[in-house]
């Protein structure tokens, strides 16, 4: 019999063909669970980023939070006289010696007194520019043109002892107006050598008479009007600077500063605190100790500062202008002020509507907090 051969199934695959064929199809299969995992990696790893930056971006949790914010939306208001046309202030409070006031400083030149209820709004000081520009009469001049002319008066502070009124005024300099008001005397118009050409915070040591005070821009290139371009651009030829009134002499304490705005000297005199804006921190410069004539930093803040004050217990309340991070989706905390510790500590917290942007708040003995904003034109009276 002819050996019998077995028939080949040409429809199966020979054995090392087929153990390729299914090689082939488990890298496949291992090629796409790989790029599904990573695509899913991918996705978890923009989630976790996202999430990161948010973190990042909201302030964290401090003792602030957990303390009870205050509400800046329920304050009382002192509506500034009609005859002031649009937000004019009041960008500076102030209180007297004998609790009298507030005293505010508005984009006309003037710093009024409220004598109350009855009373009201009446011119308490003026520069001497104002009187000689006619500037008490109605104007047609845009508000740049008039500020320049006019004055705007930044900064207030009063003088115990004396009874003396202290004016930072952005194109005027230094000024004071005795006890009783009226036309203020210009005190200082340059120091060092260069103009002031920018004057915005001033404090007033209250044992030694001495008054500190700031010099936001001291280059020839922005005003007061175009204080949003020295933040945009990072200036920094600011000037922290002490007026001796017995000497009638100003010294230059440090040069070189981005945007300095309030200043406050502390509850022990040691050292003065200043607020700069751009950066978003609060300054300590320091006039006695080993550290004396150096600055270093005091705070980082949650937003741009302006003025900053003494809460007469040791700390500041730093007034914002506006938050540092601002997110169109609702997590924004509408800060409008922070309470800060003597020891840059942050104590507390003011939150208010989106169109409150403060720019000083003070705190008297009867636990009111005065409220002033450049952008509104009434003084808001918070209860503590």
């Amino acid at each position: 019999m002819g050996r019998l051969h077995k028939r080949r199934d040409s429809t199966r695959p020979a054995p090392a063909i087929a153990r390729a064929d299914q090689t082939r199809n488990l890298q496949a299969l291992d090629g796409a669970a790989t790029m599904e995992r990573r695509r899913r990696t991918s996705r978890l790893t923009a989630l976790l980023a996202f999430s990161l930056a948010v973190l990042l971006l909201v302030p964290s949790t401090t003792a602030a939070e957990s303390a009870k914010a205050i509400d800046a939306s329920r304050s009382q208001r002192l509506e500034l006289p009609d005859s002031l046309v649009g937000p004019d202030g009041p960008e500076s409070v102030a209180i007297d010696a004998h609790g009298g006031g507030p005293y505010v400083s508005v984009a006309d030149g003037r710093v009024l007194r409220w004598g109350g209820a009855g009373a009201g709004w009446a011119t308490y000081a003026y520069s001497p520019s104002y009187a000689e520009n006619g500037c008490a009469a109605p104007s047609e001049l845009p508000p740049v043109a008039r500020e320049s002319s006019c004055g705007r008066p930044l900064g207030l502070l009063f003088h115990r002892g004396s009874g003396d009124l202290y004016i930072s005024d952005a194109y005027m300099g230094l000024m004071r107006v005795g006890p009783g008001g009226g036309e203020a005397t210009v005190l200082a118009t340059e120091a060092g050598g260069a103009p002031l050409r920018f004057t915005n915070g001033v404090d007033v040591d209250q044992v030694t008479g001495d008054v500190y005070f700031t010099d936001t821009d001291s280059s020839e290139t922005y005003r007061r009007s175009q204080h949003r371009m020295v933040t945009a651009t990072g200036d920094s030829t600011g000037r922290i600077m002490r007026y001796d009134p017995r000497a009638n002499r100003v010294t230059v304490l440090q040069s070189g500063v981005t945007y300095p705005n309030g200043i406050a000297i502390s509850a022990d005199r040691t050292h003065l605190i200043v607020a700069l804006t751009g950066p978003c921190k609060l300054m300590r410069y320091w006039l006695q100790g080993p550290k004396a004539g150096t600055s270093e930093l005091f705070a980082d803040l949650p937003g741009y500062p302006d003025n900053v004050r003494p809460d007469g217990k040791g700390g500041y309340w730093v007034a914002l202008h506006r938050e540092k991070y601002e997110f169109p989706f609702g997590v924004n905390k509408h800060l409008v002020a922070i309470g800060i510790g003597a020891e840059g500590e942050k104590l507390q917290e003011m939150k208010g509507p989106k169109n409150v942007r403060p720019t000083e708040l003070v705190e008297t003995r009867d636990d009111k907090i005065y409220m002033g904003s450049v952008e509104l034109t009434y003084v808001g009276i918070i209860s503590t």
